[in-house]
């Protein structure tokens, strides 16, 4: 054995293919770092020397601090976007989102953190915790007022934020800073209508106005993204783009640290609702299907509803066939429950059209209008108890709505400098305003107006006081004492007896009126 030979390898001389190799290594390592450093110092030239960072900085700083027009703007923006949301209106809502200054205050407290400007990060902070609070309680203030309370599309859209949510917010951030930092404020336009912060704000307040705490939770955890993600992203612009910090660089390395770790804090229950989300569409999809295989080709259906939540899981839908199916809900049950692997209950409503496809768009058509007009109805139903219960002073559970007969009825609370002719006149202003319905509002035993006599006989300019008295005595169902002449007392006691209120004829007292009075104590 050779002396080379003997050697330990680790000693050996290595071979030229290793040493090329070492040197194709080295280059490339070099030609990487010289790239980068070109492209550092084209940075500096190009991005970063033309930006004047003080007056970029008092700028940002001057529309990011609490005043009495960012609070105004507040409730304007915010009034504006929960009306647009109860009446599911995207254009009313896009108007809110362009006058909300809630951006300003968040992008300025991106930039405070990255330039370890806390002063500033407080007052900012200060600015966006009031402008949030001032919203959600005007916001609550409309929707108790608001004779809709109904959860609405545009609502339930912003209950249920997701990773997309994140990455809109990401992205429009990014758009916002650098026009904040290149003097193209116009693009901000375009990211208040992106992320919209003011939206997610008032669908909070309607969750606190309706004591609804899934709509309350998802639209906060929504705000609170955007929110988080838009100050964030800010801030790395910020530190990009150079702008001075007071931070040293080991200071600087645990602000990005605390950066990534919010936005992976961020993300994960982000990702667990869109993993949820496309689960239950691929359930609405399989469910569809199902259905779908069920029935003849020429079938179709009309509508489609799946509650998750329930157990077992309720699938509702309404079909037109030309053919009915008896074991439909069974079998498709059955297939849904194998497929989706979790117990499901199946309801659909089939209806029997001709094979003739104008017959089944036609069919179609009937139906839609019958749901359009049910949502109309049930919307004024809505709009119909909430001014029954605030005319009559009391809560809205208080309200008895008849919907197979179309009666409202409701007892009202006695309300200052308020006679029953105003209780009468009121009820008649509501039943005006949805025909069709009859509305009884049954007042509190208040005193009955007398009857005037002329001649021996009710006197002619008493017919609106005798019928006040048919319709109290309708609406309470007491008894009327009524007190005077004989002739003219039977007179109207016919006339009440005749409406069906009942009467009690007093001992006889000849006077020039016919006193009235309950027959039970107030």
């Amino acid at each position: 054995m050779s002396q080379d030979a003997s050697l330990p390898l680790a000693d050996q001389d290595p071979t030229e293919e290793e040493a090329k190799t070492d040197r194709a290594k080295r280059r490339s390592r070099y030609f990487l770092l010289r790239t980068l450093a070109n492209l550092r110092a084209w940075w500096r030239e190009v991005a970063i020397d033309d930006i004047d960072q003080s007056m970029c900085i008092e700028r940002i700083r001057g529309e990011s601090l609490l005043t009495s027009r960012y609070l105004f703007m507040i409730c304007m923006s915010a009034g504006i976007a929960v009306l647009g949301l109860l009446l599911s209106s995207p254009a009313v809502v896009i108007g809110a989102m362009l006058l909300s200054p809630l951006m300003n205050p968040i992008v300025g407290s991106g930039f405070a953190f990255a330039i370890g400007d806390f002063v500033w990060l407080r007052r900012c902070g200060r600015a966006l915790l009031v402008g949030s609070i001032v919203a959600i309680l005007f916001c609550a203030f409309v929707v108790f007022l608001s004779p809709l309370q109904t959860v609405t599309e545009e609502i339930a859209a912003r209950t249920r934020p997701n990773i997309f949510d994140l990455l809109v917010a990401l992205f429009s951030a990014l758009a916002g800073a650098y026009a904040l930092i290149r003097g193209k404020e116009g693009t901000i336009v375009g990211v208040a209508i992106a992320t919209a912060l003011m939206p997610p704000l008032a669908v909070v307040g309607f969750g606190m106005a309706t004591l609804n705490t899934t709509v309350f939770g998802g639209a906060l955890m929504l705000f609170m993204t955007n929110l988080i993600v838009i100050a964030l992203t800010a801030a790395l612009m910020a530190r990009l783009y150079g702008f001075r910090s007071t931070l040293s660089s080991k200071q600087s390395l645990g602000q990005f640290a605390g950066i990534l770790a919010a936005f992976v804090a961020l993300a994960i229950p982000l990702g667990i609702s869109l993993d949820q989300i496309v689960s239950e569409t691929n359930g609405t999809r399989i469910a569809r299907g199902t259905i779908t295989d069920t029935f003849p080709d020429k079938a179709r259906i009309t509508a489609l509803d799946i509650d998750w939540d329930s157990e077992p899981v309720l699938v509702s839908a309404t079909v037109l066939t030309p053919e009915f199916r008896m074991s439909a809900n069974t079998d498709i049950a059955r297939g849904l429950s194998r497929q989706l692997g979790q117990p499901t209950e199946v309801v659909v409503d089939q209806l029997q059209v001709s094979t003739d496809p104008g017959a089944v768009e036609q069919a179609e058509l009937v139906q839609a209008r019958a749901a359009e007009q049910a949502a109309a109805t049930e919307r004024q139903i809505a709009a119909l108890t909430s001014q029954l219960a605030i005319i009559a002073g009391v809560e809205r559970k208080d309200v008895t709505i008849d919907r197979g007969n179309r009666r409202a009825l409701v007892s009202a609370k006695p309300l200052d400098e308020l006679g029953l002719a105003g209780y009468r006149t009121l009820e008649s202003r509501v039943a005006s305003q949805l025909p069709g319905w009859t509305i009884q509002m049954r007042p509190p035993l208040m005193p009955l107006p007398n009857i005037a006599l002329e001649d021996g006989a009710i006197a002619p300019g008493e017919a609106q006081d005798v019928a006040l008295l048919i319709w109290a005595g309708q609406r309470t169902g007491t008894a009327i004492a009524l007190e005077g002449p004989a002739e003219p007392v039977a007179v109207l006691a016919g006339q009440l007896r005749e409406a069906g209120v009942s009467v009690v004829v007093e001992p006889q007292n000849p006077r020039d009126r016919i006193a009235t009075r309950w027959t039970v104590s107030p």
